[in-house]
């Protein structure tokens, strides 16, 4: 049992203080956590950073009895507790609000908070005690939360709002924040900050765990920050700048601005007529869509998760079918042709889901990389590889694009996040392709490799390749883009000028509004 605390105002016990005290977690062949020491004190938010498999997620895991340490100490407010699984951790006032949504659709807000507690007055639901205390917190919270709304009705800043209200119902004084934003508007970031500043005030401990650095200074308190599954250090986060936390995840210096240089927009190589496209159901992911991108440009594909950017890419790369429209590239009508036939037309396609569609995770580097050419040569005489080509190959790929890897029999599966998107980049860009379709080219990856991702991406533009962009990353999207096109709802809310508009007006076109001025055709691009 917990002990007895004083009170939030918010009814909830207040959590002084909590330490993790040389946390040692081993899994076979790594150690991730490596005597790790970190603390979160009442009224402050604790941002937790680092690269992938730097450990955040473990020490996260730990601290909600998802994992057991192989050594080390957790104290809450001066005294040891032992935490063996969610619900110890629940007991004792800690919270998890978790990237992916843990909600029923098909439910209410009600039904989903209450799910899996017991009723009050059983065998009887309770749901009306249960929304009463919903519109408690959500007055106190300002978090808008109707408790008789269906989930599946609600847009993805109020489900994360009901993901908080279910923390805080179930007793969460100290609240771990695990990417909270990655699927949020821009305006809906500065709301759900609004909520979480006023929880640290009202006492609250957060802890932030975030890879946008710019999030980490507008709303943290401190920072520690772990690298290679130690912590390098914590800092007052108003005595640290960007360039500060990236070269301390990294460990060396690193360039957080890239360098886009205005240029002439070239020939039309991709032209989207009129495409309208359907799910497995039968409804619209794509209406009307019309846009063209043309040789040594960028066009970013701006839109919060389920807008219709993977449709958009999988029809363009033949994936899946369209109902209405035409597709052209190179001024030739591609339309229904099979993704085999789009690849030998000129196309480079980085998937969104790398492991899925990107590469086959039980072969090998060498294989991986020589993929969609291994019936051609030099690769194959038709019937027979070439294991001195493929390797060669390989070998060239793994040198020019910096892919870390003990060999190039490695199987991919082993490899980390950035190296397998570096090597997907690489095979793909080594096929000198007209169109290339980046889709969320750096999701996941740490930042290092998105370092270096950007920067290729860049320098490919300068050389002339056409890139359709996708990215739920607003930062990534205005860092590279030339010309910006907004999808909302499967529809273009407006394509525009990169230099034309701000983060707030992305943003709301991202919720649904459309663009005041005339979309903006590649001629009219930068020179």
């Amino acid at each position: 049992m917990a002990r007895e605390r004083k009170l939030l105002p918010s009814g909830l016990p207040r959590i002084e203080s909590l330490e993790m005290r040389g946390i040692v977690k081993r899994f076979p062949g790594v150690l991730a956590n490596d005597h790790v020491n970190f603390d979160v004190r009442a009224g402050e938010i604790h941002a937790l950073l680092g690269e992938n498999g730097a450990g955040k997620s473990t020490l996260m895991k730990i601290l909600y009895g998802l994992y057991q340490p192989d050594a080390g100490e957790i104290y809450l407010d001066g005294e040891r507790i032992e935490i063996h699984s969610p619900t110890d951790s629940i007991n004792h006032g800690i919270g998890m609000i978790h990237q992916h949504f843990m909600l029923v659709d098909n439910m209410t807000v009600a039904e989903n908070v209450a799910l899996g507690l017991r009723s009050s007055r059983e065998p009887a639901l309770d749901l009306d005690v249960v929304s009463a205390r919903i519109e408690e917190l959500s007055e106190r919270y300002r978090l808008k939360v109707d408790p008789r709304a269906i989930i599946s009705r609600l847009a993805v800043g109020q489900r994360q709002s009901v993901e908080i209200i279910k923390a805080l119902y179930r007793g969460a004084a100290l609240l771990v924040l695990d990417e909270p934003t990655a699927v949020l508007t821009p305006q809906e970031v500065d709301d759900i900050f609004v909520i979480f500043r006023q929880m640290a005030t009202d006492g609250h401990a957060l802890i932030f765990i975030s890879h946008k650095l710019h999030e980490i200074l507008a709303l943290t308190d401190r920072v520690t920050v772990l690298r290679d599954g130690r912590a390098i250090g914590t800092r007052q986060t108003r005595e640290v700048s960007k360039r500060d936390l990236a070269n301390m995840m990294v460990g060396r210096e690193v360039s957080l601005e890239r360098q886009r240089v205005p240029r002439p927009a070239g020939p039309v190589r991709l032209r989207v007529e009129n495409v309208t496209a359907v799910n497995e159901d039968g409804k619209p992911v794509l209406r009307n869509i019309n846009l063209e991108l043309c040789s040594g440009e960028i066009l970013g594909v701006a839109g919060v998760s389920g807008n219709g950017q993977r449709p958009l890419a999988r029809a363009i790369a033949g994936l899946s079918p369209i109902v209405e429209g035409h597709i052209y590239l190179d001024g030739k009508d591609v339309t229904g042709s099979s993704p085999a036939e789009m690849f030998n037309a000129g196309l480079g396609y980085i998937p969104e889901e790398r492991m899925h569609d990107g590469v086959i995770k039980d072969f090998s580097v060498a294989e991986n990389a020589m993929l969609q050419d291994h019936n051609r040569a030099p690769f194959s005489n038709g019937f027979f590889l070439n294991f001195k080509a493929v390797a060669d190959h390989a070998d060239e790929l793994i040198r020019n694009y910096r892919v870390k890897t003990p060999s190039r029999d490695t199987p991919v599966k082993s490899l980390s996040g950035g190296n397998i998107q570096k090597l997907i980049l690489a095979r793909e860009l080594a096929r000198q392709p007209h169109l290339l379709i980046a889709a969320q080219p750096t999701r996941g990856v740490d930042i290092g490799a998105t370092e270096y991702i950007h920067n290729q991406l860049l320098g490919q533009r300068d050389a002339g390749l056409a890139t359709l962009l996708i990215s739920e990353d607003l930062d990534e999207i205005k860092a590279l883009s030339d010309r910006i096109v907004v999808l909302f709802g499967g529809e273009i809310m407006g394509i525009v000028r990169n230099e034309d508009v701000t983060i707030e007006e992305l943003g709301l076109m991202m919720a649904g509004e459309r663009h005041a001025s005339a979309d903006v055709a590649p001629e009219a691009a930068p020179s």
